[in-house]
C-alpha cells in the first residue's frame, strides 16, 4: 500500500497489517502530539467503547481505526478523519466510516457544549485547524444526525484513550470483531 495515497482497504488482513504498522507511528510526524502511538491509542479507545457500549461492535471497531488517517497521510490534522473513513468504508461499511469521519465534528461539538470537557494539549492545538468550536447553529444541526450519540461516545472514548502505559487487550483480541463487522458489511 502506498501510504501517501490512501486507497480503500479491501481485506481484514490488510487492515490488521496497517494497524500493526501503527505501532511506533504517531499522530504528529515529530512525535510532539499525543503521548501514545496510533496503535496504542486505537486499542485504548476500542477497549473503552467495548466497556461502555458492549453491544455495538461497529462503534468499537470505529474506535480502533479512527486515527489510521494519521498513518495514511502524516501531518494532515484536518483531514485525518476523512482519510481514515475513506480507507475503511468498503471493508467495514458505511456506519463505521461515518463514525470515524464524525469523530472530529464531535470534538468540535463537545468543545462548544461541554464546559467540563478536558482535551489533551494536542487536541486543543488541532481544534483550530479542524474548524474550531461549533457555532450554536452547527451544534443544533449536529444533534440531529442519526449517529450523533455514537459519534459523541467515540469522541469521549478518544479523549480517554491517551494514557501512557495503560494495559488493554492487544490487536489479536480485535481480529474476530473486525472480521464480524466486515462480514456484516458485505452486500
Amino acid at each position: 500500500m502506498n501510504l501517501n495515497h490512501p486507497v480503500p482497504i479491501d481485506s481484514v488482513d490488510g487492515l490488521m497489517s496497517l494497524l500493526a504498522d501503527c505501532e511506533d507511528a504517531w499522530d504528529t510526524p515529530d512525535r510532539s502530539g499525543d503521548p501514545v502511538d496510533i496503535l496504542d491509542h486505537g486499542l485504548q479507545v476500542a477497549a473503552v467503547l467495548a466497556a461502555r457500549h458492549p453491544g455495538d461492535e461497529e462503534l468499537q471497531v470505529a474506535g480502533l481505526v479512527h486515527d489510521i488517517g494519521h498513518r495514511l497521510q502524516p501531518g494532515d490534522e484536518a483531514g485525518h478523519g476523512e482519510h481514515s473513513a475513506a480507507a475503511v468504508a468498503t471493508l467495514l461499511g458505511q456506519r463505521v466510516a461515518r463514525l470515524v469521519a464524525l469523530h472530529i465534528p464531535a470534538k468540535r461539538y463537545l468543545a462548544a457544549t461541554d464546559p467540563d470537557l478536558a482535551l489533551s494539549p494536542e487536541s486543543v492545538r488541532t481544534l483550530g485547524c479542524q474548524g474550531g468550536v461549533m457555532t450554536p447553529q452547527e451544534a443544533a444541526a449536529f444533534e440531529t444526525d442519526p449517529d450523533f450519540a455514537a459519534a459523541v461516545a467515540l469522541r469521549r472514548a478518544d479523549d480517554a484513550g491517551k494514557v501512557v502505559g495503560l494495559r488493554v487487550p492487544g490487536l489479536d483480541r480485535w481480529r474476530p470483531v473486525v472480521s464480524a463487522v466486515a462480514a456484516a458489511a458485505r452486500p
